[in-house]
């Protein structure tokens, strides 16, 4: 909201909103390339390419050069892993239906932080695991390669 105007955004979830008003707070991201960004990359994938530092992905977007996405892997770094583990349960339940599939994710995570990992470290691994694995793995399968990414 503006003085000389007023603007209206609408979102399909919760989550979008969440990411646009996260992506804000970046130096040099407006609404016009936060909505550039949410529409070339889901929450999930976002969530993702923060946590593996792709800034190639992030990149992708119109109107986002590499010294933009550098400072918004940067600036987000921090504050996306708490997205994570929800975006990757949100993300799936979209694509293959309610309930399937985040049990061996939510089991991986939970896993992973009984281990000593903290929350956000067992969620981004989890994601990474994903990604590798396709969305049919179990949590045994979830579990040994988010150990494989925690190790790097």
């Amino acid at each position: 909201m503006r003085e000389d105007q007023l603007k209206l955004f609408g979102f399909m979830t919760a989550l979008e909103r969440e990411w646009f008003r996260l992506l804000q707070i970046v130096q040099g991201v407006g609404s016009k390339v936060a909505l550039a960004i949410l529409s070339t990359l889901t929450p999930s994938e976002l969530a993702n390419a923060i946590a593996l530092q792709d800034k190639t992905a992030i990149s992708r977007a119109p109107g986002v050069g590499p010294k933009v996405a550098v400072r918004i892997l940067t600036e987000l770094k921090a504050k996306a892993p708490a997205f994570a583990g929800e975006s990757i349960n949100i993300g799936l339940k979209q694509e293959l239906g309610e309930g399937v599939a985040a049990a061996p994710i939510s089991d991986a995570v939970s896993a992973l932080t009984n281990l000593g990992y903290s929350r956000d470290q067992a969620a981004n691994a989890v994601a990474a695991a994903l990604r590798s694995a396709g969305e049919g793995a179990d949590s045994a399968r979830l579990i040994r390669l988010g150990l494989k990414e925690l190790a790097r």
